[in-house]
């Protein structure tokens, strides 16, 4: 028997879907890309059968690059190539844009929600990171510009208690952001490169396990490298090491990275049209993942997208190049491990 199992096909979107989000709940996951639509996918009441229940569109001009949901479910914040982040707020089953986020100079590639969802991280090609602060009537103000990469940024990611923001960029850079109370803005306190045993070439995808002591990044180089902050460090926006290199699993860059909701698992997507599902190895005193199940083909082409689901820690979904948005399940963890 497989250790991994397709559950799910959702077709609807006419070119490359780049991302994908899962509804807070579970029940919901919301899908963009190269059409310029987000889709809405859930399940059919009384069935497990999923389908599209709205379409999100008319609004941006170019690729939809990323998206996010907010804490409460009900609003999704939209990154696309046009330069302009949009704002979309749920009315039972119909959604409407409410607000639309303009200053990057040209593309935006992603966007986060901090966990209490008064703000809104940005980034893009112009190789800013963008920090907003939601106001009445969903109006947005810019309250930070972060200038620290070198490249066009691909990813930003919030910590659990949405005081350190990390970014990640084709200059194979991490950085982490907090908010200096003396100088009254956002500062970067630690650069993960390889000048600490990082990335060789772009860093792609960033994702924090639930516990939020170890951060996972993957990259053009072919690799995966877990790091660990440190129990010793008494400030959490430093003290992050490099734990441990994973290599060989795929072929092709490496575009996203993802922890299940337990901390035990890990999942890849790549180029090589590949998804990878790999665990920690107990039995070394180093910290170590071995890979414990592959779809080899689990899309015709580039895998971008890969994401747990936020309750079941069997349960994921991959978009790629092909237009399909995968529903999957994986083998509970002491079956992968036997």
């Amino acid at each position: 028997m497989s250790p991994l199992k397709e559950l799910h096909v959702l077709e609807g979107h006419e070119d490359c879907v780049w991302s994908l989000a899962w509804s807070p709940s579970g029940d919901k996951i919301a899908s963009c890309g190269g059409d310029k639509t987000v889709r809405i996918w859930r399940p059919l009441h009384g069935t497990n059968e999923w389908h599209c229940a709205a379409v999100l569109e008319d609004i941006h001009q170019r690729t939809i690059r990323a998206l996010d949901w907010d804490a409460s479910g009900t609003r999704i914040a939209t990154a696309s190539f046009d330069g302009t982040t949009a704002i979309w707020l749920a009315r039972g089953e119909e959604w409407e844009c409410v607000s639309t986020l303009e200053g990057h100079e040209n593309e935006v590639k992603s966007v986060a929600w901090n966990p209490a969802g008064a703000m809104l991280a940005t980034c893009g090609r112009d190789k800013t990171v963008w920090i907003w602060e939601m106001q009445p009537d969903h109006e947005f103000e810019c309250v930070s510009v972060l200038q620290g990469h070198s490249q066009d940024v691909k990813q930003v990611l919030w910590d659990a208690s949405g005081e350190m923001l990390f970014s990640c960029s084709y200059d194979n850079s991490i950085k982490l952001w907090m908010e200096d109370p003396d100088e009254d803005d956002w500062v970067c306190t630690q650069t993960l490169s390889d000048q600490n045993s990082g990335h060789q070439s772009t860093v792609w995808g960033i994702a924090l396990d639930a516990s939020g002591r170890w951060l996972a990044s993957c990259s053009h180089d072919l690799s995966t490298i877990v790091w660990e902050h440190g129990a010793d460090s008494a400030v959490p926006g430093k003290g992050w090491r490099h734990a441990c290199s994973i290599s060989g699993a795929h072929d092709r860059p490496i575009y996203s990275v993802h922890w299940n909701c337990t901390g035990d698992l890990l999942a890849t997507a790549s180029g090589d049209n590949s998804a990878r599902i790999l665990v920690r190895d107990q039995a070394q005193k180093e910290t170590s993942f071995q890979p414990v199940a592959t779809a080899e083909n689990a899309h015709e082409g580039d895998v971008n997208c890969i994401r747990w689901h936020p309750k079941v820690a069997t349960v994921f979904a991959t978009a790629g190049d092909d237009g399909m948005v995968k529903i999957w399940e994986c083998a509970a963890l002491d079956t992968l491990t036997k």
